[in-house]
């Protein structure tokens, strides 16, 4: 709720329901999403997210502000997780089937890898986030990482460190790569108009619209696609570039 660039985010309305409602039933809906918890901070503004959980009888747990990798790591510890797998918050395009292809991944290649992302490098639109990680490796970070953005950002320790961990990653099976064009997640307002008008064009046609009936939309009215244009690209990388070993300049853009 105390986003600086756009209050309240999570709770913004999308097709009559908070943002963060219409988020859980897209992951909810992935057959290998197991135990879904909404980790908040202790923030008093964050009132309202656990009393949103309460009322739709959504587990969460409340934790660090800024420590986001101390959340994750306490969260799982009180859920008894020997998986975490961690999706934004603000990401309520994401697709299920994005979701499972991830985790089967991971579930299929588990002696190979101790984190498997679709992010490094990242070929999805920006907004179909997921990343999984062993809680044995999530308590290493948890002991080990340092650097703020580490510990803000939950898994940079592990995936900067190939050396030490074994990283496995799932690409876009079209061989497309629209990670730095197509931006599905919320950070700003003209976010917020797009994926709203996306919820307006294709919700009620079909609830759990996927991310080829999104892209079709975009093709059939490029309008709206612009709406958010100009943030297509920007994420956290670009105020971090000289700190980040495994990240190039062409992964993200500078406003």
């Amino acid at each position: 709720m105390g986003s600086k660039r756009l209050p309240g985010k999570v709770l913004l309305p999308l097709s009559g329901k908070p943002l963060l409602l219409r988020m859980y039933e897209r992951v909810e809906a992935a057959k290998n999403a197991g135990e879904i918890v909404m980790a908040v901070t202790k923030e008093k503004i964050d009132d309202e997210i656990v009393k949103l959980c309460e009322k739709n009888n959504l587990n969460y747990f409340r934790g660090h502000t800024n420590d986001l990798l101390d959340r994750h790591y306490e969260a799982a510890i009180k859920f008894n997780a020997d998986v975490v797998v961690k999706i934004p918050s603000d990401c309520p395009l994401i697709e299920p089937a994005i979701i499972d292809k991830v985790l089967i991944y991971y579930i299929e290649n588990r002696n190979k890898f101790d984190f498997v992302s679709n992010l490094h490098p990242a070929t999805y639109p920006d907004g179909n986030d997921v990343e999984v990680i062993s809680f044995d490796v999530l308590e290493e970070a948890w002991h080990k990482a340092e650097k703020s953005l580490e510990r803000e950002h939950t898994t940079p320790y592990i995936w900067e460190n190939p050396d030490k961990f074994r990283i496995g990653n799932v690409t876009w099976e079209t061989g497309f790569d629209y990670s730095m064009t197509h931006r599905f997640t919320i950070d700003y307002k003209e976010d917020y108009d797009f994926v709203k008008t996306v919820f307006d064009q294709l919700y009620q046609i079909k609830s759990m619209f996927t991310l080829n009936d999104i892209l079709k939309l975009l093709e059939e009215r490029p309008e709206i696609k612009k709406i958010n244009e100009k943030y297509a690209g920007v994420n956290w990388y670009r105020n971090h570039l000289k700190e980040l070993k495994t990240i190039k300049p062409n992964q993200t853009k500078i406003i």
